[in-house]
């Protein structure tokens, strides 16, 4: 036995009740994703029809309507003018259109959904495909079909004013300053408030400046002082070596001794006590290489129903490759700006803020200030477009020997959509990778 999953009566009616009274349009567009909504062929040319003329600001009656319809070439497939005026012959009342209308956009997710379930079981048994690509591939079904039941309408400003009083209540309490994943860093809390929901950030530095060790130092202060669950996306280092990165960041112990494992008591006492504090962190690590956006998606909404999440970092964006299927088109500018739009839509979509680390361009160091400017982005002008925030690390030893700021990493945020730029200094000390709070050696001038 089968269930119908169409019907008709409520397609008549929604169409008639258009054509009878064009100001329903409106009302009807809002809950109606397009014409395949409609099952019937002919119901779908006529609303087609309908929103071309409504496009054009004609009020769509059957008259306008099939005219459009001639201009198609679809006016004998629906039945003519006669079936127009059939559809005006029973006219539903206005809260019946709305009605009518929600029965025809019901149907039509369901049809999506059984179509979907049959595109599941074919990728499923697809056995060219791996088991991975399997994952991706109906998930990417998946979010299709979520965001077609999704269909967002405006908030009104009462809506709105009450969800911000409550987010100011609740920043307030307990004298927070921070709204959003704190950095563990407290000149950049304050200039950012913390890395808020929905924002895309791109940490970028010329390679060897620090990039992934103040992400990691980032991602290990959130989930330590905050609790943050942390997913980090490693695209260039394995998960051992990130390891060995936090091990020595935690215990102080030079990096290059772990490493090599050049270790006394006393460190493999210190290393230890660290690993037990370590385990108990919600930081989780993906290594897979040249990953793509659709499985970083898929990852962080496993983990995020699994474990929650509030912080995604990814290290780096020039590793990854755009597409679902993971294969490098011609033009790589493309392929950057298709990724940063990407990645801007998965910040949205999980509602975290999502890091991306990004490399520089060799122009910074061809000028007579190495200092890093928006432009220097690499690869894509869209990087700097779709970001929310755009911070740069500037290290002055690595340029100027004699400078008297060795062991100050200086953080230039560059671009802030919804707060203030600024420069924020840290204390970094190479051996360990550990990116400190500068309080303690702090100077006045020049800050």
């Amino acid at each position: 036995m089968t269930t119908q999953n169409y019907d008709e009566y409520a397609e008549q009616f929604t169409l008639g009740a258009i054509l009878l009274d064009p100001d329903v349009t409106v009302l009807v567009n809002n809950i109606l994703v397009d014409a395949d909504d409609f099952y019937f062929e002919k119901h779908a040319m006529i609303y087609r029809a309908i929103r071309a003329v409504f496009d054009r600001r004609v009020r769509p009656n059957a008259a306008t309507v099939y005219t459009e319809l001639q201009r198609q070439g679809n006016h004998e497939s629906v039945g003519g003018f006669s079936y127009l005026s059939h559809l005006t012959m029973v006219p539903p009342t206005a809260t019946e259109v709305e009605s009518y209308a929600v029965s025809v956009a019901d149907m039509a997710w369901t049809r999506r959904a059984l179509k979907n379930s049959a595109e599941l079981a074919r990728i499923a048994n697809d056995n060219e495909l791996t088991r991975e690509a399997k994952y991706l591939a109906m998930t990417d079904k998946l979010e299709a079909l979520g965001r077609s039941a999704s269909q967002q309408a405006f908030t009104s400003m009462a809506t709105m004013t009450e969800l911000i009083y409550t987010q100011l209540e609740h920043q307030m309490e307990g004298d927070r300053k921070v709204s959003g994943v704190p950095s563990g860093y407290h000149d950049l809390d304050n200039l950012t408030g913390g890395f808020q929901n929905s924002d895309f950030i791109i940490l970028a530095a010329r390679p060897a400046t620090g990039k992934t060790s103040l992400a990691l130092n980032i991602a290990y202060n959130s989930a330590k002082e905050s609790e943050a669950t942390v997913a980090v996306f490693s695209l260039e280092m394995s998960r051992e070596q990130l390891m060995q990165r936090m091990l020595a960041t935690e215990t102080g112990i030079d990096m290059q001794k772990v490493r090599l494992g050049e270790i006394n008591d006393r460190d493999l006492q210190l290393l230890t006590e660290a690993l037990g504090r370590m385990s108990t962190l919600p930081i989780y690590i993906n290594d897979t290489p040249a990953c793509t956006v659709a499985h970083i998606r898929s990852r962080c909404m496993q983990l995020q129903a699994e474990q929650g999440l509030d912080l995604v970092i990814i290290d780096y964006l020039q590793l990854m490759q755009g597409g679902a299927t993971g294969r490098r088109g011609e033009n790589r500018q493309q392929e950057v700006s298709d990724i940063s739009r990407g990645l801007k839509a998965l910040a949205r979509d999980l509602n975290v803020p999502v890091i991306a680390l990004s490399q520089l361009s060799r122009a910074v160091e061809s000028r007579s200030s190495n200092v890093p400017m928006l432009s220097d982005l690499r690869e894509s002008g869209s990087l700097e477009q779709d970001a929310d925030i755009v911070m740069f690390i500037y290290r002055e030893e690595l340029y100027n020997p004699d400078t008297d700021k060795k062991g100050i990493a200086e953080v230039h945020i560059s671009k802030h959509r919804n707060g203030p730029t600024g420069i924020v200094p840290l204390r970094f000390f190479r051996s360990t990778t550990r990116f400190a709070n500068l309080d303690t050696y702090r100077e006045a001038e020049g800050y």
